[in-house]
């Protein structure tokens, strides 16, 4: 019989609004949003809880939010002090377990099958992690404890604030026959309603369906909805892989407009890029800017260097350089991405194209 993995997921609460609360007491308690500026078209990063309540929610247009609650806090992100807090979690994380995989600043993967020190319970491993952000840095973290990747971040985000949920093995396929389709991660607007259309509306709907429609239907995707609405997820969590490139990514839930929008999502994106390269010990000649407009539309465009380059300003400044050379004022966009590649040593001049041209990155 197969060893079962005993995995988390950890996701911190309302992150970057959470930090400014706890740096600035005059915020601690009140409604505030992480994002872009309320004046034109900005697009709010997090709200606190507090906000929240008045239905404000990450990616939403900065003058809705401002509908919903006129004294919510306005304030621009501090992505070096996330880091910061970040660096820290994964140090506790490191305490527990060397398979980490991060997703972003906020939120990573933890296989504990076999942990550090022996304690042998994930359940009580994920309450030690909490309670050790908690002390430390004097905030809250989410907790989803499985035996797979998918239902691990599923049930991270059942008890919000400051929860902890274990999804145990004879629970997951009751579990997922009840999840409505749109809680899938990875299934977008345009799927879900596309699901809903065809009268898909839980994972229990999804089952009833043979792999081979579900793959017609969905494509290759289709193979991992058969798979998972049975609990079946064998993806391992990967602290190393073979880099050939490095990237990270987001897509949102409303198109930007604005190009203040814009660069501060580079901006993010460039810091966890930029602390990936740090872990990694990388550099690259390579950065490669994505973009996938509101009609799907996507390109990609890209800038090489003749030596590596790993620093932050760098990234940033070539981000926003190739994103205006798009002429993004004439656009709507739903997805940005950083990407670094073409590690390792500078070729010669002579050879320039070894390290130029267009790349297919993502």
């Amino acid at each position: 019989m197969a060893i079962l993995r005993k995995i988390i997921h950890i996701d911190m609460d309302a992150f970057y609004a959470s930090v400014e609360q706890r740096d600035n007491p005059d915020l601690r308690g009140k409604p505030i949003v992480v994002g872009g500026s309320p004046q034109g078209r900005g697009v709010v990063a997090t709200a606190s809880y507090e906000a929240r309540k008045f239905g404000i929610h990450s990616a939403m247009p900065a003058r809705q939010a401002v509908q919903l609650c006129p004294h919510a806090i306005f304030v621009r992100p501090r992505f070096e002090a996330y880091k910061e807090v970040s660096n820290h979690i994964r140090e506790i994380f490191s305490r527990y377990t060397d398979l980490i995989e991060p997703l972003s600043l906020d939120e990573a993967y933890l296989d504990v099958t076999a942990d550090k020190l022996g304690i042998g319970s994930a359940l009580e491993i994920a309450e030690q992690i909490k309670n050790a952000i908690k002390d430390e840095l004097q905030l809250t973290a989410s907790a989803g404890v499985s035996i797979n990747k998918f239902v691990a971040k599923i049930a991270s985000d059942i008890n919000k604030p400051d929860g902890l949920k274990f999804i145990g093995p004879s629970a997951i396929e009751a579990f997922m026959e009840k999840l409505p389709v749109e809680k899938f991660h990875g299934v977008g607007k345009v799927t879900a309603e596309k699901m809903k259309q065809m009268g898909l509306h839980t994972g229990g709907d999804l089952k009833k369906l043979s792999e081979e429609t579900l793959v017609y239907r969905f494509g290759k995707t289709g193979h991992f909805y058969y798979n998972i609405v049975r609990g079946i997820d064998n993806r391992p969590v990967q602290p190393h892989r073979e880099t050939k490139s490095l990237a990270a990514e987001d897509t949102f839930s409303y198109d930007l407009e604005e190009l203040e929008d814009m660069e501060l999502k580079l901006e993010e994106l460039a810091e966890i890029v930029h602390e990936r390269l740090k872990k990694k010990n990388l550099s690259g000649r390579t950065i490669t800017l994505k973009i996938k407009y509101s009609d799907f539309k996507q390109i990609t465009r890209n800038r090489s260097f003749p030596h590596p380059v790993s620093d932050l300003k760098t990234i940033v400044d070539t981000a926003k350089s190739l994103l205006m050379s798009t002429e993004p004022k004439d656009h709507k966009i739903r997805l940005l991405g950083i990407s670094l590649s073409n590690f390792g040593e500078a070729q010669p001049k002579q050879k320039p194209s070894k390290y130029t041209g267009q790349l297919s990155l993502f």
